[in-house]
This record gives C-alpha cells, sequence and structure tokens, in this order.
C-alpha cells in the first residue's frame, strides 16, 4: 500500500532554506519517492486550516517512507528545514482497492 507524506510548511529563511531545496530530491529518490505535489500554494477550502505551501511525496510503502524519515544521512537537512521554515509533517497510508469498496 502506497503511503504519503503531507508537508505544510511557511518559510521563514528562503536564502537558507534553498540548501534543503537542492539536496531533498536525491533523498527522496533514494527512497524511492516521487512529488506529487511540490511546494505549491493551495487554495483552502473548508475548515481553519490555512497552509502556505503544501508538499506531498508519495512512497511505495510505510517502510520506504519511514526509512525515507530515519536515513541517517538526511537528519542535518530536516535541521535545515526546522531552522528556516515552520512545518508540519504527516504520514498517511493510502487506500487499498477492498478500502474503497
Amino acid at each position: 500500500m502506497k503511503a504519503y507524506l503531507v508537508l505544510d510548511l511557511t518559510i521563514t529563511d528562503f536564502s537558507g532554506f534553498k540548501k534543503y531545496v537542492a539536496e531533498i530530491p536525491a533523498f527522496i529518490a533514494r527512497h524511492s519517492g516521487k512529488y506529487i505535489v511540490q511546494g505549491v500554494q493551495p487554495t483552502p477550502i473548508e475548515g481553519g486550516w490555512k497552509p502556505e505551501r503544501m508538499v506531498i511525496i508519495e512512497f511505495p510503502d510505510r517502510g520506504r517512507a519511514e526509512a525515507f524519515l530515519s536515513d541517517p544521512g538526511i537528519q542535518d537537512l530536516f535541521k535545515v528545514r526546522h531552522t528556516t521554515t515552520t512545518s508540519r509533517l504527516v504520514l498517511a497510508d493510502g487506500c487499498t482497492e477492498s478500502r474503497m469498496s
């Protein structure tokens, strides 16, 4: 079952964030992930959620998403994101056909 990382972020230091933007795609690819949504400004429709920028990354399964998150080589990049943005990140499993019927 596919898994998705959904990131909602506000960039507070664009100059410092450039390192993250330049280097994160290689780590995503290393763990068989791919961008579904990449840094767009979403349009809020309902509720009080008002994300400024949205990223959604698809992985073949939860295990690969978790391996991406725990990869020792990516931890310094996560620190860059944490210091240059205000971000919220969730991991969600996709639906199987049987769950949708």
